[in-house]
């Protein structure tokens, strides 16, 4: 199994930027596919990005491409993924997710652990 546990979420305005992190504990991170999704109030759950074992391939949602990034490292067993030109549409509950299902998912019944997640709010 895995631990997931999310952090940098906050208020911000529009235009800014923020960097979320998930760190991962248990198994070996590096046997993973990790990926971001979002829950905004009165909505489904939705794929953000996703990010490959070894961290050579990305794939994201149209919604966030060119202006999220997701990154992992993992020799400090962490998943990133920044944030700029943050609009109010994104404003949401974002969690990591981790599966051993490859070979890239955005499908979310294909994550089998899930962190906790992290509010982010942007202002017009």
């Amino acid at each position: 199994q895995v631990q997931l546990v999310e952090s940098g979420g906050g208020l911000v305005q529009a235009g800014a930027s923020l960097r979320l992190s998930c760190a991962a504990s248990g198994r070996t991170f590096s046997s993973y596919v990790m990926g971001w999704f979002r829950q905004a109030p009165g909505k489904e759950r939705e794929f953000v990005a996703a990010i490959s074992w070894s961290g050579g391939r990305t794939y994201y949602a149209d919604s966030v491409k060119g202006r999220f990034t997701i990154s992992r490292d993992n020799a400090k067993n962490t998943l990133y993924l920044q944030m700029n030109s943050l609009k109010p549409e994104d404003t949401a509950v974002y969690y990591c997710a981790a599966t051993l299902r490859g070979p890239l998912a955005s499908e979310e019944y294909k994550y089998g652990y899930w962190g906790q997640g992290t509010q982010v709010t942007v202002s017009s």
